[in-house]
């Protein structure tokens, strides 16, 4: 297989970049920006640490984030299975990126920057929702805010192919192959269900 190494070889082979894709690059909110991002309910998270990388669905209710200033998004971290992925990575590194999506919309609007984890007592309560808070704040610093073209969620029909999923592995058949039947299958399905409505915060 033949493999890419140099920069330069890559540059001549894409050739230079679209005036627009460099002008649409902000290092801080702009109104059209903090509208987009205020209205976005999910989005992934991208870091890197000591022990890999690591990119993380995120969601919420309302926004999935909040804007402390311009230049700064908070991001509760709520009730998960504790293996801390995102949050080991941001402690070791601080790195991220994110990818907002809207439902119906084929733009993508992404961030990069620096982030830390904060258990700061009055950001995490001011988070509460049915008199639940988060541990901890994921606080990041913008470096760059830009909107990502359509072609991507274009191709793949993200929002009109509708459902795709019959006849997929569940999280139980998952776990049922990786654990040789030990643990999983449809009573973990079910079980897990129940756990999730229960405990969205």
């Amino acid at each position: 297989m033949q493999w890419v190494e140099d920069i330069g070889e890559l540059e001549r082979l894409y050739g230079d970049p679209g005036a627009a894709s460099l002008r649409k690059v902000a290092q801080a909110l702009t109104p059209e920006y903090r509208r987009w991002i205020s209205q976005s309910r999910f989005c992934v998270v991208s870091t890197a640490g000591v022990g890999g990388t690591d990119g993380s669905p995120r969601g919420d209710d309302g926004p999935v984030v909040r804007e402390l200033d311009e230049q700064t998004l908070a991001m509760p971290d709520w009730r998960g299975n504790n293996r801390m992925d995102t949050l080991r990575n941001i402690v070791e590194d601080g790195r991220i990126s994110l990818m907002f999506m809207v439902p119906g919309s084929n733009t993508v609007v992404r961030v990069n920057g620096f982030a830390r984890v904060t258990t700061d007592a009055a950001l995490c309560e001011s988070f509460e929702v049915d008199g639940k808070h988060p541990r901890s704040v994921i606080v990041i610093r913008i470096g760059e805010v830009y909107f990502q073209c359509a072609r991507a969620l274009m191709r793949a029909r993200v929002w009109s192919s509708g459902d795709e999923s019959e006849g997929l592995p569940s999280a139980g058949e998952f776990l049922l192959a990786l654990t040789r039947g030990e643990e999983g299958g449809k009573p973990y399905d079910d079980a897990w269900l129940e756990r999730a409505k229960a405990s969205m915060w």
